[in-house]
């Protein structure tokens, strides 16, 4: 692994299902991330998923990636465009620095509406991975 790797691509569907599971999952009753009139009536078009879940599948998507013996020592991410029902966001990464152990990875996820997560993650790497 060097820097300018990339990751391989991961499509996530954004279901209604998703957004709901996932804000319950973290918590996060605010009415906007599973009531669609609420949602609505504070302008947005339908309910739409938090940074939490977004950040959930950041994770996974590095996991999935560099192992279950990777540990995530910094996920640092900044939220654009929303994740409404019915789009799908494709997570991608590139690989900016690996020394001593760990890699830095460059995240965005984009959907529809363009970028829904930009950010970057220092994943500590198991033996080997270098």
């Amino acid at each position: 692994m060097k820097p300018g790797d990339e990751l391989p691509a991961l499509t996530i569907p954004i279901t209604r299902t998703l957004i709901v599971a996932g804000a319950l999952a973290s918590r996060d009753y605010q009415d906007v991330h599973h009531d669609t009139e609420a949602a609505r009536e504070k302008g947005s078009p339908d309910i739409f998923m938090n940074i939490l879940t977004t950040n959930g599948l950041v994770g996974r998507y590095l996991t999935d990636h560099f192992g279950p013996r990777c540990v995530l020592r910094k996920v640092a991410i900044r939220l654009g465009a929303p994740n409404y029902p019915g789009d799908t966001m494709v997570l991608r990464g590139t690989v900016t620095e690996v020394s001593d152990g760990t890699a830095v990875v460059r995240i965005v996820g984009a959907n529809g509406l363009g970028h829904h997560v930009t950010g970057t993650a220092t994943v500590s790497l198991p033996e080997g991975t270098e």
